[in-house]
């Protein structure tokens, strides 16, 4: 009888634990280091937060090796429920079709909490389709700034107080801290992709490309080797030639921070995400924040800047008890207390008004802290700077950092590097089409 009991006993909890399991939820992500870590303790909130859906964080590498990744293993039907993606990957996830579930229709399926309106629109716009529903979940945005160097600025004779607003303040302080002795460069960059072609093309209001800079459609064609572009390349080839700028290196410029860490350069422009890091390195100096420069006899600038960083996409082919979980650890995700605390420890940008407004506190006491947000809301974005939408992008980077290099040996004028950039990455436009056109 004893033995009856007990049999039934653990039955009857086995029963009761099935009933009660948790449905796993698979996000493959690309957060390494202290950010990674930071992701984890969210999602370890959420998990403890309910009771239905357990979230199984996943780090896969950098952004392009993990979605790589995510292709590969949707390829052979073993792919996660959720993956980050950085934002250059946007086009490459629209175009897959059928391999993607957008985030609106997913939270309308299954009746979650969703309001697009209270993101800001400089993030929601990147991530939307041509009828303005968002495809993917915003997580962590950023943009690029202008961190300088107080203490450098002082002895130089400037206003501590004052970074410079426009190229040609830049090369002038850079000129005056120079002279002085006080560093021995003015400036320097991360990204000449990301920062000094694609947010300097949406800071001052050109197109880097047709039909909406992408958005428009697959026949969208590069176009960023216009009169304004040129003249900005031009006079980085010029600066760097008299040693006023120093190049970090392709790619996301890795040299260039530790020339601002050694306060070799005086400024350096780099995301608004690596706030931390800079803080952390700049031990031996007083730190300043602002906004990017911009010339002023171009006519709509500053405009707004544009974001990088990533967002979630959620992939087909998963159970439906997944897809519910995932729309609860969205809600979770963007509710105003967890993007606030998500973008006071990382340096990216709130991406609801709400998470903003409850980050008042932590910008008062942070002075900086805010210059990102102020940035992107600068304007209403345009055609020209809600960013941008072109298939085999990736690769397009690359080619930008090759000519750019081209261009610094002496090989290339400002106007044959760019057009180089327009030539070969329209190819590789023109090949994701091909393989992409119904």
């Amino acid at each position: 009888m004893s033995r009856l009991i007990t049999a039934s006993a653990v039955a009857l909890i086995a029963s009761l634990s099935a009933a009660h399991a948790k449905t796993d939820v698979q996000w493959w992500h690309a957060m390494g280091g202290e950010l990674g870590s930071k992701l984890e303790e969210i999602v370890k909130g959420f998990n403890e937060s309910q009771e239905d859906y357990n979230v199984i964080p996943s780090y896969k590498g950098t952004y392009p090796e993990t979605m790589t990744a995510a292709i590969a293993a949707f390829r052979a039907q073993e792919q996660p429920a959720i993956v980050q993606v950085f934002e250059v990957g946007t086009g490459t996830m629209m175009a897959a079709e059928g391999a993607i579930v957008p985030v609106h229709q997913l939270m309308q399926d299954q009746g979650a909490e969703f309001d697009q309106s209270a993101f800001l629109p400089a993030v929601v716009g990147y991530y939307t389709d041509t009828d303005g529903n968002m495809l993917s979940m915003p997580f962590n945005s950023s943009t690029p700034i202008l961190y300088y160097n107080k203490s450098v600025f002082e002895k130089a004779g400037l206003d501590p107080e004052q970074p410079p607003k426009t190229w040609a303040e830049m090369e002038e302080f850079s000129k005056q801290i120079m002279d002085s002795g006080a560093a021995s460069c003015g400036f320097t960059t991360g990204w000449i992709s990301w920062i000094q072609t694609e947010n300097f093309s949406a800071w001052h209001n050109q197109p880097i490309g047709t039909m909406e800079n992408g958005f428009g459609g697959l026949d969208a064609r590069l176009t960023l080797n216009g009169p304004v572009q040129v003249k900005h390349w031009e006079n980085l080839k010029r600066w760097t030639d008299e040693g006023v700028f120093k190049y970090g290196g392709p790619v996301g410029g890795d040299n260039a921070p530790p020339m601002f860490y050694s306060q070799d350069c005086a400024m350096i422009m780099n995301s608004s995400a690596s706030r931390a890091g800079v803080i952390a390195n700049a031990k031996d100096f007083e730190l300043g924040f602002g906004m990017l420069p911009y010339y002023d006899d171009v006519e709509g600038a500053p405009q707004n800047s544009i974001i990088g960083g990533a967002t979630l996409w959620v992939l087909s082919g998963r159970p439906d008890e997944e897809y519910a979980g995932a729309a609860k650890f969205f809600e979770y995700l963007s509710s105003a207390s967890v993007q606030a605390d998500w973008a006071s420890f990382s340096g990216y940008l709130p991406i609801t008004q709400a998470a903003a407004d409850e980050m008042a506190g932590f910008f008062a006491e942070n002075p900086g802290a805010d210059t990102g947000i102020r940035q992107i809301t600068l304007n209403p974005p345009t055609e020209n700077s809600k960013g941008l939408r072109f298939g085999n992008y990736v690769q397009i980077r690359g080619v930008i950092d090759e000519e750019f290099e081209q261009l610094l040996s002496g090989s290339k004028d400002a106007q044959g590097a760019l057009d180089s950039v327009v030539e070969r990455g329209n190819k590789l436009i023109e090949e994701f089409q091909a393989q992409h056109q119904q």
